[in-house]
Order: C-alpha cells, then sequence, then structure tokens
C-alpha cells in the first residue's frame, strides 16, 4: 500500500490519476528546493508530472532543470506517496503519486525555465519545516535522519 499524506479523498469525487517524480537534492549540509509564488509562495521540492510517454528518470531531470535551472546526476529512488488535491494550474482534482528520489544537483545551467519558480538553498534541517505538503517534509526528514546530506 502507499501511503497517504494531506486529505482523504472525497466520496464521490473523480481524481485524475497523476504520476510524478520529485528530487530531494543536497549538498553540503544544504537542499536546493524550489519556491512556486503562484498563486501563493510555496516551497517544494523539485519536480512535476511525468508526461505521457514520458518515463521517469527523464521526467526528473526535466523538471527539476525547469524548476530549478540545475542538472542532476545520480538520482536514486527513495520512496513513494500519493496525495488528493485540487490543481488549479490544470482545473482537475487529482490522486498525485509522488515518486521521490534523492539525486546530486551537478550545476547550474541558466535561470529556472518554469513561470513564477526559484531556485533556493535552505539548511536541510530547515527544509523540513519550510516544505509545504507533509510528504515533502516526510522524506525530507527521512533523509535528514540518515545523514544523506553532508
Amino acid at each position: 500500500m502507499i501511503r497517504r499524506f494531506g486529505e482523504p479523498p472525497e466520496p464521490g469525487r473523480h481524481y485524475h490519476r497523476r504520476p510524478g517524480v520529485y528530487a530531494l537534492l543536497p549538498r553540503n549540509g544544504q537542499f536546493l528546493l524550489t519556491c512556486q509564488y503562484d498563486p501563493d509562495p510555496d516551497i517544494q521540492l523539485p519536480g512535476g508530472g511525468i508526461d505521457p510517454g514520458e518515463s521517469p528518470l527523464p521526467a526528473l531531470h526535466r523538471e527539476v532543470h525547469e524548476e530549478t535551472g540545475w542538472s542532476i546526476s545520480t538520482p536514486q529512488k527513495f520512496g513513494i506517496f500519493r496525495r488528493f488535491v485540487y490543481m488549479p494550474e490544470y482545473d482537475l482534482w487529482a490522486e498525485k503519486l509522488c515518486h521521490i528520489y534523492v539525486a546530486r544537483p551537478v550545476q547550474r545551467i541558466a535561470p529556472p525555465r518554469e513561470k513564477n519558480h526559484e531556485a533556493i538553498w535552505t539548511d536541510a534541517s530547515d527544509a523540513v519545516s519550510q516544505l509545504g505538503n507533509p510528504g515533502d517534509r516526510f522524506f525530507a526528514a527521512q533523509l535528514n535522519r540518515l545523514k544523506w546530506h553532508r
């Protein structure tokens, strides 16, 4: 069974299954995160939806680059969770299947291409309280306990 974070699904509501990939990007005691400013500021793990016909790892590289401007290497699967949410940018209710990877941020190539996103570095210990959703916070805390970021 896949662990759920956040609100349970509403009875009778149709949810579109939306697989996605997200990255914990540790380096020197910090995490590279993204802040999405629309509709409100929200600090997130970089990542997003896997496009139809796309495989998870190419999607991870694409999403991290779009939201942070960074390239990554050596992604390793770390976990998975799901959450039931309304996605205003798509005007749909979704069951998000969030595949979490740990990867090494290699190099900043460009500014984020994704509109209303900014790449930010934060202390690994602070990331847990800053991340906007409980699933992201859970996996950041798990990684901190393993001291993977040092």
